[in-house]
Protein backbone atom coordinates (compact mmCIF):
# COMPACT_ATOMS: atom_id res chain seq x y z
CA UNK A 1 0.00 0.00 0.00
CA UNK A 2 1.24 3.45 -0.88
CA UNK A 3 1.89 5.24 2.42
CA UNK A 4 0.52 8.54 1.13
CA UNK A 5 -2.74 6.92 0.00
CA UNK A 6 -2.95 5.00 3.25
CA UNK A 7 -3.34 8.29 5.11
CA UNK A 8 -6.04 9.62 2.79
CA UNK A 9 -8.25 6.62 1.96
CA UNK A 10 -11.15 6.99 4.35
CA UNK A 11 -13.00 10.06 5.53
CA UNK A 12 -14.25 11.20 8.89
CA UNK A 13 -16.88 13.85 9.44
CA UNK A 14 -16.54 16.32 12.30
CA UNK A 15 -18.93 18.97 13.53
CA UNK A 16 -17.43 22.43 14.02
CA UNK A 17 -19.28 22.59 17.36
CA UNK A 18 -20.11 19.72 19.71
CA UNK A 19 -23.36 21.49 20.65
CA UNK A 20 -24.57 21.05 17.08
CA UNK A 21 -23.53 17.40 17.20
CA UNK A 22 -25.40 16.92 20.47
CA UNK A 23 -28.51 18.62 19.05
CA UNK A 24 -28.48 16.38 15.96
CA UNK A 25 -28.20 13.33 18.23
CA UNK A 26 -30.69 14.75 20.75
CA UNK A 27 -28.28 13.98 23.59
CA UNK A 28 -27.18 16.61 26.10
CA UNK A 29 -26.16 14.15 28.81
CA UNK A 30 -23.05 15.29 30.76
CA UNK A 31 -19.86 13.99 29.15
CA UNK A 32 -18.93 11.70 32.04
CA UNK A 33 -22.19 9.76 31.68
CA UNK A 34 -22.18 9.34 27.90
CA UNK A 35 -21.43 6.31 25.77
CA UNK A 36 -19.88 8.48 23.04
CA UNK A 37 -17.37 10.32 25.25
CA UNK A 38 -14.42 9.32 23.06
CA UNK A 39 -16.15 10.54 19.90
CA UNK A 40 -17.08 13.85 21.58
CA UNK A 41 -13.50 14.33 22.80
CA UNK A 42 -12.06 13.58 19.36
CA UNK A 43 -14.58 15.86 17.62
CA UNK A 44 -13.79 18.71 20.02
CA UNK A 45 -10.02 18.40 19.62
CA UNK A 46 -10.02 18.07 15.83
CA UNK A 47 -12.47 20.94 15.28
CA UNK A 48 -10.59 23.24 17.67
CA UNK A 49 -7.19 22.29 16.20
CA UNK A 50 -8.40 23.13 12.69
CA UNK A 51 -9.73 26.48 13.98
CA UNK A 52 -6.41 27.13 15.75
CA UNK A 53 -4.37 26.41 12.63
CA UNK A 54 -6.69 28.56 10.53
CA UNK A 55 -6.45 31.47 13.00
CA UNK A 56 -2.69 31.04 13.25
CA UNK A 57 -2.69 31.99 9.57
CA UNK A 58 -0.06 29.40 8.70
CA UNK A 59 1.27 30.01 5.21
CA UNK A 60 4.57 29.73 3.33
CA UNK A 61 4.56 33.53 2.91
CA UNK A 62 5.06 34.11 6.63
CA UNK A 63 7.52 31.27 7.06
CA UNK A 64 5.11 28.60 8.21
CA UNK A 65 3.55 25.72 6.34
CA UNK A 66 -0.07 24.78 6.36
CA UNK A 67 -0.58 21.42 8.04
CA UNK A 68 -2.63 18.91 6.08
CA UNK A 69 -4.88 16.82 8.36
CA UNK A 70 -5.37 13.06 7.96
CA UNK A 71 -6.11 10.02 10.06
CA UNK A 72 -4.80 6.47 9.79
CA UNK A 73 -6.77 3.24 9.98
CA UNK A 74 -5.73 -0.32 9.17
CA UNK A 75 -8.05 -2.86 7.58
CA UNK A 76 -8.29 -4.60 10.97
CA UNK A 77 -9.51 -1.39 12.64
CA UNK A 78 -6.41 0.01 14.35
CA UNK A 79 -6.43 3.77 14.12
CA UNK A 80 -4.57 6.97 14.86
CA UNK A 81 -7.15 9.70 15.44
CA UNK A 82 -5.42 12.67 13.83
CA UNK A 83 -2.28 13.21 11.76
CA UNK A 84 -0.77 16.42 10.45
CA UNK A 85 1.63 16.50 7.56
CA UNK A 86 3.66 19.68 7.44
CA UNK A 87 6.71 20.28 5.27
CA UNK A 88 7.09 16.55 4.63
CA UNK A 89 7.00 15.40 8.25
CA UNK A 90 4.18 13.69 10.12
CA UNK A 91 2.89 14.38 13.62
CA UNK A 92 0.34 11.89 14.91
CA UNK A 93 -2.11 12.36 17.77
CA UNK A 94 -4.18 9.81 19.63
CA UNK A 95 -7.02 11.29 21.72
CA UNK A 96 -7.86 9.60 25.02
CA UNK A 97 -10.51 10.93 27.41
CA UNK A 98 -9.26 8.45 30.02
CA UNK A 99 -5.50 8.99 30.49
CA UNK A 100 -5.18 5.51 32.04
CA UNK A 101 -6.51 3.74 28.95
CA UNK A 102 -3.73 1.91 27.11
CA UNK A 103 -2.95 3.03 23.58
CA UNK A 104 -1.99 -0.13 21.67
CA UNK A 105 -2.26 1.22 18.16
CA UNK A 106 0.71 3.54 18.34
CA UNK A 107 3.21 0.68 17.97
CA UNK A 108 1.63 -0.44 14.69
CA UNK A 109 1.71 3.12 13.40
CA UNK A 110 5.28 3.83 14.52
CA UNK A 111 6.48 0.61 12.89
CA UNK A 112 4.97 1.79 9.61
CA UNK A 113 6.00 5.46 10.04
CA UNK A 114 9.12 5.42 12.27
CA UNK A 115 9.90 9.11 11.74
CA UNK A 116 6.47 10.32 12.84
CA UNK A 117 6.10 11.63 16.35
CA UNK A 118 3.07 10.28 18.24
CA UNK A 119 1.45 12.23 21.06
CA UNK A 120 -1.42 11.01 23.23
CA UNK A 121 -3.69 13.96 24.05
CA UNK A 122 -5.69 13.70 27.29
CA UNK A 123 -7.84 16.17 29.26
CA UNK A 124 -4.83 16.81 31.52
CA UNK A 125 -2.65 18.18 28.73
CA UNK A 126 -4.69 19.19 25.67
CA UNK A 127 -4.05 22.95 25.95
CA UNK A 128 -0.75 22.84 24.07
CA UNK A 129 -2.34 20.87 21.22
CA UNK A 130 -4.94 23.63 20.84
CA UNK A 131 -2.43 26.46 21.22
CA UNK A 132 -3.94 27.68 24.50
Amino acid sequence: TNKRNELKKAKKIYFCDNGIRNAVLGDFTPIGARKDTGALWENYLVSERIKYLSNKNASPANGTSIASPYFWRTTDGMEIDYIEECAGSLSAYEFKWNPDKKCRVTAAFTNRYPDAGVTVVTPDMYQNFLGL
